[in-house]
């Protein structure tokens, strides 16, 4: 991993071309991070680093965390992330990554959790056909159907598709496109949607399929 920065997912909009044409993109608040601790290879077995984004009071970290960002000799930050950059040996704690790590054109990787739809059924959380409304049906159209078992194997299966918590899980999207980078509002703007909701956060890094 060349690249990687810790973001807020600010929303969507688009962006016109010079041909005209418009390209959706998600806005998001990319950084500023600093780097709360290095890890090493003579110390941790690889070299990483730890990025710390979005500043918060003192008063709302615990004694251990607090000398933590002490010892780092950064203010207390609300979310940390470590990042195996391939220069991390080459940065010391207290360092600054900016939106203008990523330049426009650059592909990328960006993680976040997706938004919660709480408990749904089979038909909206797997999108199944619902049964006929008609002939005798019963109130039973949006149910998950069969479960496939008899006496052998007397079981359901392991990882049927069926009602259950839906969202409100880790997603990354990979390959897409920095279209614009705004390194004195640390903004980037990317190609596409992003998982996540308005002021979700997002980790981003540099496309590992590009």
């Amino acid at each position: 991993m060349k690249k990687g920065i810790i973001g807020k997912k600010l929303g969507m909009t688009q962006i016109f071309a010079e041909n005209g044409e418009a390209i959706p993109v998600t806005v998001i608040e990319a950084g500023p991070c600093h780097v709360v601790q290095k890890k090493t290879v003579e110390t941790d077995g690889y070299d990483a680093v730890q990025l710390g984004f979005e500043d918060i009071k003192d008063k709302h970290v615990n004694r251990p965390a607090a000398g933590h960002f002490k010892k780092a000799g950064v203010s207390a930050k609300r979310h940390l992330k470590e990042f195996r950059l391939e220069g991390a040996s080459e940065m010391n704690t207290g360092d600054v990554v900016a939106a203008d790590t990523f330049a426009a054109g650059d592909k990328v990787d960006i993680t976040g959790i997706t938004k919660g739809r709480g408990y749904t059924g089979a038909v909206k959380r797997w999108g199944h056909h619902v049964l006929k409304m008609t002939h005798g049906t019963g109130p039973v159209h949006r149910e998950v159907g069969s479960m496939g078992a008899c006496s052998s194997p007397s079981r359901v299966y392991k990882n049927k598709k069926m009602a259950g918590q839906y969202g409100n899980e880790q997603v990354t999207v990979l390959n897409l496109e920095v279209i614009k980078v705004d390194a004195n509002a640390n903004l980037v703007a990317v190609k596409g949607a992003v998982p996540g909701a308005r002021g979700g956060i997002v980790f981003i890094r540099d496309s590992v399929k590009a």
